[in-house]
């Protein structure tokens, strides 16, 4: 233990005395441990977020958008949910304890005294706080009484209160909306952003009736509803049921698409992983590249070490080192370089997440799995790298070392 203690002690020494050596080899590590660790970092965050957002968006719900896949390629939003079909679902589908129509009003200016703000109008009941589990912390939420008697009240997202109010207290007080008087009830709690970026503090809430006569003129035809199940088990089953029945209630021909798209926790998944995939990707090849070209340079660097320290090895090896020693020695420089290479690269992963966090507002996640992997990838490279050269050393006999 003595002996393998000072073979340690000499390696460090070693590495504090060839600094130009270190300090490349080191640098070059940290760059692909950096890619490395920014990749773990990536993956987890976007997981984190995807579940984050399917726990926000209900693992019981189901969310029914007009128009189809075609319309929204082309960027046409088809009317295609009429507000009867809401009532048709909740008549048919027993297990379903929250059906929420919902009509959006988008880029709509609102305004309170001198102050304006462009905002997400959303008409919808009642239960819409309860249907996206959405608390209100200030005043009160709608009632049944707001959306039959088509009032004028609403409920503000955070937001949306501080850019009118700012620290007063919005609840009672009047804003105009397209010039229409509507009093703030309550105040919804904070939200935080969707996975594409779309504030969601950011909107007003008024009952579905106000919206539809006397914001877009219409009786009928509705933007979107949520369906919340209680078997949370079938929600895949329910779809599939769901999905029929309103072809059936829309009269769909069979060979057409569905007129309608059913967002599921399913599909909030899917699209978070295939955004955060091309990313990890690109991030991946780099990382991978930087470890390569890492592994190359500290091989290179230490085999010429090895050629300057032949005096050095062959006076170590006739006091009484051993091959082992000597071996042992060299691998211990590579992977303290690399380790430490490990961690600038781990420090600039963070600051690098960081960086990208705020100019594409992408979810980062740091664990001990981003370390730990880092670390070991810096191990592995040291071992790799430093192999061929250590050997050399260890096989350097001491009178040839000498006499060079």
């Amino acid at each position: 233990m003595k002996r393998l203690a000072g073979i340690i002690k000499q390696a460090m020494k070693a590495v504090t005395a060839y600094k130009v050596r270190s300090f490349f080899c080191l640098i070059s590590v940290a760059l692909g441990i950096s890619s490395i660790a920014i990749i773990v970092a990536a993956t987890e965050g976007a997981y984190k977020r995807a579940f984050d957002m399917v726990g926000r968006f209900g693992p019981d719900s189901l969310l029914v958008v007009g128009g189809s896949e075609e319309s929204r390629a082309i960027g046409r939003q088809r009317k295609t949910i009429k507000l009867a079909y809401v009532e048709a679902v909740r008549q048919a589908f027993p297990t379903a304890y929250v059906v929420v129509p919902m009509t959006f009003v988008g880029d709509t200016v609102v305004s309170y005294k001198n102050k304006k703000h462009q905002t997400r109008v959303i008409g919808s009941t009642a239960d819409y706080s309860r249907a996206w589990t959405w608390p209100v912390i200030q005043g009160s939420d709608l009632v049944e009484e707001d959306i039959k008697g088509l009032r004028n009240v609403g409920l503000i997202g955070q937001e949306l209160s501080r850019e009118l109010f700012g620290e007063m207290d919005p609840v009672g007080k009047y804003i105009l909306v397209r010039r229409i008087p509507v009093q703030v009830v309550g105040v919804l709690a904070e939200r935080g952003i969707t996975g594409a970026g779309h504030k969601l503090d950011n909107r007003i809430v008024l009952p579905i009736t106000t919206v539809m006569r006397k914001l877009v003129n219409e009786t009928q035809y509705i933007t979107a509803f949520r369906v919340r199940f209680l078997d949370q088990a079938n929600l895949k089953a329910h779809e599939k049921e769901l999905r029929l029945f309103l072809r059936q209630e829309m009269g769909a021909p069979d060979d057409e698409p569905d007129p309608f798209r059913i967002i599921s926790p399913t599909a909030i998944i899917k699209f978070l992983v295939a955004l955060s995939g091309s990313l990890i990707a690109f991030i991946g090849i780099a990382g991978i590249i930087c470890l390569i070209v890492a592994g190359f340079v500290l091989a290179n660097l230490f085999l010429l070490s090895v050629k300057e320290r032949t005096k050095e090895i062959g006076i170590r090896r006739a006091i009484g080192a051993r091959r082992r020693d000597i071996l042992v020695q060299f691998l211990g420089e590579s992977v303290i370089v690399t380790t430490l290479g490990g961690m600038v690269g781990f420090v600039l992963a963070i600051f690098g997440s960081r960086l990208l966090t705020y100019i594409a507002e992408f979810p980062m996640h740091f664990s001990w799995k981003a370390f730990a992997m880092g670390m070991g990838l810096s191990w592995i490279v040291g071992i790799t790298a430093g192999m061929q050269p250590a050997s050399r050393a260890a096989q350097t006999e001491p009178i040839e070392a000498i006499r060079e």
